[in-house]
């Protein structure tokens, strides 16, 4: 019974949004134009990707971002996308976008394990989340489709992310160890592998034979490791929303700005402490708000699912506070390192 009435309460409050296929092959085929254009015109050459770069592409996607959620998405729908759906996209992309940025710490140090030249990062990057795209589309169409059939399923999200957020509360430091992944292990069955870079290559040849470089075994690190954390923040993006075509588009904006968030936070991520924790507690409300649709004597303000605003606005502020604090504790960093230096 509680089940049946919290699912017709979440199909009351989110009017469904009827998009066919030309659409979705209209949005895919405008997102593989744009990558097309970013490694075939704009990074040709590789080169390092500077801060002033890295912001201006920043700046372009968040901005391709907010058109498509307040003018493109709108237009190519039609009256079916209300200010609702707007606000669930944005909510959406904010999470699976703060949700990457944890990703960002363990793509730096897959690059200084490997030792990956600045300039052949881009390569890495923009193949890494092509597969992320692929991989993520599968799993966005796979759980709408459980969860279509078997609603139930979000209850099951629900508590996993809140007891993954609150063992990332207590995890320590994240560590790159190659030689426990399961696909670098399988690679190294099939290829022989170089020592040596060969420019931006992912294939050489060593001693007559066909050899992947450091740079291919990079790029499957990154791989696996996106595969990785889909596993968490595909539930959270569930919590806020259903709705395939919102979850799917959400999860493609926010993958497609993390290769230019990366080179701008790359320079940062040491004044970023606390955002972690931010994360792992923004995963906690989001399993608390999948969860809280059980309990019928719940007050009016607790009914999340016909509060949008309120989940923006909580999200909005536990990454905001998270990320004022490591600003303000960084602060503090150069002046007791000075002191000690001092010897004072």
């Amino acid at each position: 019974m509680i089940l049946a009435a919290s699912t017709e309460t979440a199909a009351a409050t989110e009017a469904a949004l009827s998009i066919g296929p030309v659409y979705w092959a209209w949005f895919i085929g405008a997102v593989l134009i744009f990558l097309a254009l970013d490694l075939g015109v704009f990074h040709r050459k590789p080169h390092a990707v500077g801060f002033g770069e890295a912001l201006m592409w920043t700046s372009i996607w968040f901005s391709m971002s907010m058109a498509f959620a307040f003018w493109i998405a709108p237009a190519m729908v039609g009256e079916q996308w209300t200010g609702d759906h707007t606000k669930l996209f944005i909510t959406g992309y904010v999470v699976e976008l703060s949700l990457s940025m944890d990703n960002v710490f363990v793509i730096a140090l897959i690059f200084s394990f490997f030792r990956v030249p600045a300039e052949f990062q881009h390569r890495v990057l923009f193949w890494g989340i092509l597969g992320a795209l692929i991989m993520r589309a599968a799993m966005i169409l796979l759980g709408a489709s459980l969860i279509h059939q078997f609603h139930w399923i979000l209850y099951l999200f629900g508590a996993f992310l809140l007891i993954t957020g609150i063992k990332m509360l207590f995890a320590g430091d994240e560590e790159v160890e190659p030689e426990k992944n399961f696909a670098i292990r399988l690679a190294r069955k099939f290829y022989p592998v170089s020592t040596q870079f060969d420019g931006q290559k992912f294939f050489t040849e060593l001693d007559g034979r066909r050899a992947l470089t450091p740079l291919a075994l990079c790029l499957i690190m990154v791989e696996t490791t996106d595969l990785i954390f889909a596993v968490d923040s595909i539930p959270a993006i569930f919590g806020i929303t259903t709705e395939a075509f919102i979850v799917f588009t959400s999860n493609v904006f926010a993958i497609l700005g993390l290769r230019s968030l990366y080179f701008v936070l790359v320079g940062l991520l040491r004044h970023f402490c606390y955002l972690k924790y931010g994360l792992a507690l923004v995963l906690v409300f989001i399993g608390f708000k999948m969860l809280i649709v059980l309990w019928e004597g719940r007050p009016g303000w607790l009914n999340f699912s016909e509060n949008h605003d309120m989940v923006l606005i909580i999200v909005g502020a536990i990454l905001g506070l998270s990320i004022v604090a490591s600003l303000l504790a960084s602060k503090k960093e150069p002046e007791e390192t000075g002191t000690n230096a001092d010897g004072q």
